[in-house]
């Protein structure tokens, strides 16, 4: 029996792992309990930390200091590797406009944080803290941290930015909420009239893949082979079929196009007025329509030796009646050309004779197995080459010191460059969503606990004696920068379901944008939280770090 109290009385390895499950168990079972109908999610361990912490919970701090950076590397990474293939494309087209107002908010959240700091004189590890619980981003309180243990001098209370983040968290949560509901009501916004606009506008935009079927008008194409034609449309259209009277043939090379045939396949509805000038009639077609020996299959890509090659390098069309028309990856469906390129991980859908279909998915692999099986060392070779890139000193015009990626933001920044790239060499560093969700999660519980136990020894005495100003603070840099960007982007006539998962997406807030999904059954909420997510995140980890480095 007193074997068990020393692990609740001593400090030790032993007794680390108790406090650390305990509070995980705690934190976790705490934010799924909905709040006027919200959860705090994740940050559920924070509160469940600072609690076990103010009851008086020891554990060596370096111990305790170790793990909370460990847990940061690996959720960093992990969030760097799910956004990195949507990390570029976000930050383009349409997306651009989004990504502006989005790093407006994080400028404006930062100048603020400045003016309260000189205006009230608020020590610099507090406004720090302040300013990263304000707007919800955990990965840019421990980049702060480590700039704070590194840059500040010997004996600097660092456990005060994990307070003021603490404080400042809780209306960081319902400050976004609160302002999309205040947009709502200024504005007088009808939802359904914003859910009809939406629909309206996603009907005529560009980049929509669609199934079509193209009847072969122009006369220069007769009795020309498929091949012919391909390479004047293989950017535009991915021919799954050929109808020739009553019957489908497989599209192969060596087919005679005649005067009638009808090429059924996929293409971007920005490509149907170029399709129809250079081969004849576009129809689009709701449904894929596959009878007698055709079919259709979607495939895992798990054969390495094929991973990282073109499709015409791969040349599957070339052997077997089937051919590859669309490519999904991380979310996101591509229209499949000669010139694109699978990876591992991708699922890719083969339209062909049926008798083939097999035998192709055996070529592309398709095997649960093989995608399930972690991989490890590209994984610790790209955490490696993080920790080295953000240990690196980068000097910046009016700092006093260097700044540094740090171990927040050296690994994000190889993850999404990773993550966009996706194989380098013989390397891929692919992994699947269970994996890269476990990773996460294990790593934010593990420093959210860290955070929460070494700042809870003095919380509650510190927020009795002037730290509730704090929370003025925190609603401060929280609520005037989404309100000023949110009323900026109506006036643009910006949908309001999009603002609503902009301003979510800005603060990286998942509990926002579930209220935000609530508003209506449509994907305006998601598609803006994506798209402005990565470039914020890495915004974010930045703009902490200048924060200290500019009050030293």
């Amino acid at each position: 029996m007193s074997a068990i109290l020393d692990l609740f009385t001593k400090t030790g390895t032993a007794s680390a792992l108790v406090f650390l499950s305990l509070v995980g168990i705690a934190g976790v079972l705490l934010g799924k309990i909905k709040i006027f109908n919200i959860k705090i999610g994740i940050a559920g361990v924070l509160f469940s930390g600072l609690l076990v912490g103010h009851l008086g919970a020891e554990i060596d701090p370096h111990l305790l200091h170790f793990v909370k950076e460990f847990g940061l590397i690996l959720f960093v990474y992990s969030i760097g590797l799910e956004v990195g293939p949507r990390f570029m494309s976000s930050i383009r087209n349409q997306g651009l406009t989004a990504n502006l107002l989005a790093a407006t908010i994080v400028f404006l959240g930062f100048g603020i944080a400045l003016l309260l700091h000189f205006a009230f004189d608020v020590p610099i590890p507090v406004i720090t803290g302040v300013m990263c619980g304000a707007v919800t981003n955990t990965p840019s309180l421990g980049a702060a941290q480590q700039v704070i243990s590194e840059q500040m001098a010997v004996g600097t209370d660092a456990s005060m930015i994990g307070m003021g983040y603490a404080v400042a968290y809780p209306f960081g949560i319902f400050g976004i909420i609160i302002t999309i509901v205040l947009i709502r009501l200024i504005f007088k916004i009808s939802v359904d009239d914003e859910v009809q606009k939406y629909r309206d506008e996603n009907s005529k935009s560009a980049g929509k893949i669609l199934a079509v079927k193209v009847e072969v008008t122009n006369q220069n194409l007769f009795e020309k082979p498929l091949d012919f034609i391909n390479n004047i449309v293989d950017k535009e259209l991915a021919i799954s079929r050929i109808k020739r009277g009553e019957e489908f043939i497989a599209p192969t090379n060596d087919v005679v196009i005649k005067q009638g045939d009808q090429l059924y396949g996929a293409c971007d509805l920005d490509h149907i007025p170029s399709l129809e000038l250079q081969v004849g009639n576009v129809t689009k077609r709701e449904k894929i329509e596959l009878s007698g020996p055709m079919g259709m299959k979607h495939v895992m890509v798990t054969n390495k030796q094929i991973a990282g090659k073109t499709i015409e390098e791969i040349g599957i069309y070339k052997r077997y009646p089937v051919n590859i028309t669309r490519i999904f990856r991380a979310g996101i469906e591509h229209l499949a050309s000669k010139e694109d390129t699978v990876e591992f991980g991708d699922t890719v859908r083969i339209v062909g004779q049926r008798e083939a279909l097999s035998e192709v998915a055996k070529k592309l692999g398709n095997s649960v197995k093989d995608l399930s099986h972690p991989n490890i060392i590209p994984i610790l070779i790209g955490i490696l080459i993080g920790i080295i890139i953000g240990s690196i000193p980068i000097a910046l015009p009016g700092l006093p010191a260097p700044a540094k990626l740090g171990l927040a933001g050296g690994p994000l920044l190889v993850a999404l460059m990773l993550g966009h790239k996706g194989k380098i060499g013989k390397l891929d560093f692919y992994m699947t969503p269970s994996s890269n969700l476990f990773i996460r999660e294990l790593g934010i519980i593990l420093f959210l606990s860290c955070v929460g136990l070494s700042s809870g020894k003095y919380f509650v005495e510190t927020l009795l004696n002037g730290g509730y100003m704090w929370m003025l603070y925190g609603a401060a840099i929280t609520f005037f920068p989404l309100l000023i960007v949110g009323f900026i982007a109506r006036m643009r006539k910006m949908n309001y379901l999009s603002i609503s998962g902009l301003l979510a997406g800005s603060m990286t807030d998942p509990p926002a944008l579930e209220f935000a999904n609530s508003l209506a059954p449509v994907q305006a909420q998601s598609t803006a939280y994506a798209t402005v997510y990565p470039l914020v995140m890495f915004l974010r980890v930045l703009m902490a770090q200048v924060l200290v480095l500019l009050l030293l």
